[in-house]
């Protein structure tokens, strides 16, 4: 089922697990599939910022975007796209949408500075995939140095048929989702889905401005859909009272350069993937970093036991 403007909930986003020596794990790609699944995610998104697309060759960017795609059985998958050229942009949509993925997400590339310049790229870069492929319009300035002010998001969503959603990333970013939203009443945009990415760390407001639900990877997606239905619900407090426990952990997650190795470092506590490597170059958590992020844990679980990890040895085999 192809992606739509109606789309809400939690999309996670997932890490691409290696072995230590840096081949792709596949076996734990199919566990944390089945992980996301099982807890109750809506969808998955693959090869994002922190999937460590970059450090994959072509083939292996299409070979973990299809083998997801494949073992999802109650998801709609997203699998992120971005490229330097069009060319191998076009052919991983091509190869993921073939598999069966609901639709793809791209990012700019960081040289884009005008708004000109922005809209522009957009409207190749559709042109690009196709029109029958929906796509995500990543905002996320902090790490990717381009700025969308909401006038060129509702440009690019105006010109773009085919662009159905948007991935929030934007810090500070709540009064970006208000004037989005006021466009819609206004009627000078059309219908679009935001989810949120950013590490979750003002997802518990951003839903009360009127974000559709949470696309990030945070370690306890098992937050980010409870925050998510509980903010539906009109629970303002119990949503925000489960966030603030977990916010914590968020925040140290969200650390440049070192949070993915957090991230993988929970996921593999989890026994969800066999190894906390990243494909080199990347980070290692120290030692001192593992005894913190056990700590914040602790803390966690005191509210919320799914967050209460016994050392675990290793999911491989």
């Amino acid at each position: 089922m192809k992606l739509t403007a109606e789309a809400k909930g939690t999309f996670a986003i997932a890490p691409t697990p290696f072995h230590d020596d840096g081949r792709i794990d596949e076996r734990s790609i199919d566990r944390l599939t089945d992980f996301y699944e099982e807890v109750g995610c809506d969808g998955v998104t693959v090869l994002g910022i922190l999937g460590e697309a970059p450090k994959l060759d072509a083939a292996e960017a299409e070979q973990v975007a299809v083998r997801l795609v494949k073992r999802a059985k109650k998801m709609q998958v997203i699998v992120g796209v971005s490229a330097p050229g069009f060319a191998t942009m076009r052919s991983l949509a091509k190869a993921s949408m073939d598999a069966g993925a609901a639709g793809v997400m791209i990012a700019p590339p960081p040289s884009l500075r005008t708004d000109d310049q922005i809209i522009g790229y957009f409207k190749q870069a559709a042109e690009a995939i196709g029109p029958d492929v929906p796509w995500v319009l990543q905002d996320y300035p902090l790490t990717l140095s381009v700025v969308f002010t909401p006038a060129v998001i509702r440009k690019i969503v105006m010109d773009n048929a085919n662009c159905v959603m948007l991935k929030h990333e934007d810090w500070p970013g709540l009064e970006k989702i208000s004037t989005l939203r006021n466009f819609q009443k206004d009627g000078s945009l059309r219908p679009l889905s935001i989810l949120c990415g950013n590490g979750g760390l003002f997802l518990d407001f951003e839903m009360e401005r009127g974000a559709d639900g949470a696309m990030t990877g945070y370690a306890f997606p098992e937050l980010l859909i409870d925050v998510v239905r509980l903010s539906r619900e009109g629970k303002r407090d119990a949503a925000h009272d489960l966030f603030d426990a977990h916010l914590p952990l968020i925040r140290y997650e969200q650390q440049p350069g070192a949070g993915l190795a957090v991230r993988k470092y929970v996921l593999q506590k989890r026994g969800i993937i066999a190894s906390s490597a990243q494909r080199k170059p990347g980070a290692t958590i120290t030692p001192a970093a593992k005894a913190e992020v056990d700590y914040l844990l602790s803390r966690v679980a005191k509210v919320d036991k799914r967050a209460n990890l016994q050392p675990q040895s290793s999911a491989a085999g």
